[in-house]
């Protein structure tokens, strides 16, 4: 086809997804506001089919943005608990807290409103004010940058700053005049579903007629890779200490860094160390297996260490500690690596 004479972007992009777009999002039945930013902080770095389920259970337990706000912030993390990266949760508290306090319980109407919000950015602003009022509006979340940087043929990681500028550029000059929820859906399901990372489906992407990555064979080079990150390497010695109730010695952990807010088991980067922060010496433990748990940025080897029969009396308990039960730390947000841990040794399979 003549490229002069073909449709425009936005009007093959409307096409391909009224044939082929997902519509059955819960988040999208239906758009309001609210269950979009939820939806949107959800989906920042974790897959659709695994924000499903907790957002369907997110809606249940918090509907609307006073009921997040009236919650505890415990009661948030533990439904949180899975998903990771949980700065996102505590954001999405402290908005509901603002929006209670200043916007009558609603988010404000406006992206630059929305942007003064902890946790939202404008890709995120513009995909609530898209999705919940129909005005066409740029998006560059990750599927986005993917989708624009081959069909501009855009080069540079997209982290930085004037890459940034120029993939916003190639949005904004995309945008319909009409539908802007539908395409924001759009041009983010071609980036999930067709124009993926690796084996990109480009026979069926509706605007492979004037990509310029697949005029010029680069579709695998682009985008540009984000450079690497350092991993570091960290073992952490932890103290599952049981007392002679069989109820089980956490600790909260601190607001910010590594699974800030969440109760864990208590920790320190030896077990002398892990010891001495519960005021406990001369104990006899039980190492149990090894096993690695891997973040973004640390590969962290976990030494558990089993001490059983344990008198409560016998720990120091500052505010920030506490002995739960088997059916009480269901109740708790845990990281993943916890929540496992506990449940082999609830279950018997430990010892």
């Amino acid at each position: 086809m003549n490229r002069a004479k073909l449709p425009s972007f936005p009007d093959r992009l409307l096409e391909w997804w009224d044939r082929h777009g997902r519509k059955d999002l819960p988040w999208q039945q239906p758009r309001t506001p609210y269950r979009v930013w939820i939806s949107e902080i959800m989906l920042q770095q974790t897959q659709v089919g695994t924000v499903i389920p907790y957002f369907e259970k997110w809606m249940d337990d918090f509907p609307d943005i006073r009921t997040l706000a009236h919650a505890p912030l415990d009661d948030v993390l533990t439904l949180w608990a899975g998903l990771g990266y949980y700065a996102r949760a505590r954001n999405l508290h402290k908005s509901a807290l603002i929006c209670a306090e200043k916007f009558s319980g609603n988010l404000p109407a406006t992206a630059e409103a929305l942007c003064s919000l902890p946790g939202i950015g404008l890709s995120t602003a513009n995909a609530i004010i898209s999705q919940s009022t129909d005005q066409p509006a740029a998006v560059l979340d990750g599927n986005v940058r993917r989708v624009l940087a081959r069909h501009a043929a855009v080069e540079g990681w997209s982290g930085k700053t004037a890459v940034q500028k120029i993939l916003w550029s190639e949005a904004e000059q995309r945008l319909p005049a009409a539908r802007g929820a539908d395409y924001t859906q759009a041009v983010m399901d071609l980036g999930a579903t067709v124009c993926t990372r690796s084996k990109p489906g480009c026979d069926a992407c509706p605007v492979a007629a004037d990509c310029q990555a697949l005029a010029l064979s680069r579709v695998s080079d682009l985008p540009t890779p984000k450079p690497p990150i350092k991993v570091s390497e960290q073992t952490v010695h932890m103290l599952v200490v049981r007392d002679n109730h069989g109820r089980i010695l956490l600790e909260k952990r601190p607001p910010a860094g590594i699974w800030g807010g969440l109760w864990c088991l208590p920790s320190g980067s030896t077990e002398a160390r892990a010891l001495a922060s519960l005021g406990i010496a001369e104990v006899e433990t039980e190492p149990l297996s090894p096993f690695e748990h891997k973040l973004s940025h640390i590969r962290m080897t976990i030494c558990p260490l089993l001490l059983t029969a344990v008198e409560g009396t016998q720990v120091k308990c500052p505010a920030n500690l506490g002995w739960f039960t088997s059916s009480e730390q269901d109740g708790l947000g845990l990281p993943r690596p916890v929540s496992n841990l506990l449940k082999k040794l609830n279950n018997g399979e430990l010892n």
